[in-house]
């Protein structure tokens, strides 16, 4: 279910402000859906709360988790150590949700050596061997665009499964292969649509109003 990671963040965030329980309508508004759908899908999970008090926060985030299959820390290798390789390789936030950075690759050899987060950067060629001493099950790839599609390739080479694409390319990958994407200046452009949807709305309003008070005798 594509919503439970949604639920997930919402949980963890009021288990951080000490909220120990939510009510589904509480948990739909924070994660921007109606209650019936967050009803229907904790259902699913076994979850039906307690009339009058909701649900257990604690109990429901280790339950999101286990379905998620977040119950054990999966290995995480990052491709590219330019500024975004560096502010994910020091995210304290993967740890929290059962993810660790174990390795840390790149083509430029002058980066080799160079500790980030506590991990010694190595050469995008040692990325094999890195991969089966780690156990690496998901690569993140921060490259620039032209050496996405390469890195890919050396990933599912050297056996991972999994890949999450921030570069600003399309890479291609086997079937068997799970892969997503992450493009921010997509994600940038939506919010410019609705902002300027938003001011173009208010424009309106401003309009209707004075219209309105050009009525009054």
């Amino acid at each position: 279910m594509g919503r439970l990671p949604v639920y997930l963040r919402a949980l963890v965030e009021m288990a951080e402000q000490g909220t120990a329980t939510v009510s589904s309508e509480e948990l739909a508004e924070a994660a921007g859906v109606n209650s019936a759908k967050v009803r229907k899908d904790l259902s699913h999970l076994g979850s039906y709360g307690t009339r009058g008090v909701g649900y257990d926060v604690a109990y429901l985030i280790h339950q999101v988790r286990r379905e998620l299959g977040l119950t054990q820390d999966w290995p995480v290798l990052i491709a590219g150590v330019g500024n975004l390789g560096h502010a994910l390789a020091n995210y304290r936030g993967f740890s929290e949700r059962g993810f660790r950075v174990v390795a840390l690759v790149d083509a430029d050899r002058s980066k080799v050596g160079e500790m980030v987060g506590g991990i010694r950067t190595r050469h995008v060629e040692d990325l094999p061997d890195i991969v089966a001493a780690e156990d690496i099950a998901i690569g993140l790839i921060c490259t620039p665009a032209g050496a996405a599609q390469q890195v890919a390739d050396r990933m599912v080479d050297a056996g991972i499964r999994s890949i999450l694409n921030f570069a600003p390319a399309i890479v291609s990958v086997p079937a068997a292969v799970s892969l997503r994407k992450v493009d921010l200046s997509i994600e940038l452009q939506i919010l410019a649509f609705y902002e300027q949807r938003k001011a173009v709305l208010s424009e309106v309003h401003r309009g209707r109003g004075a219209l309105d008070l050009a009525r009054v005798p």
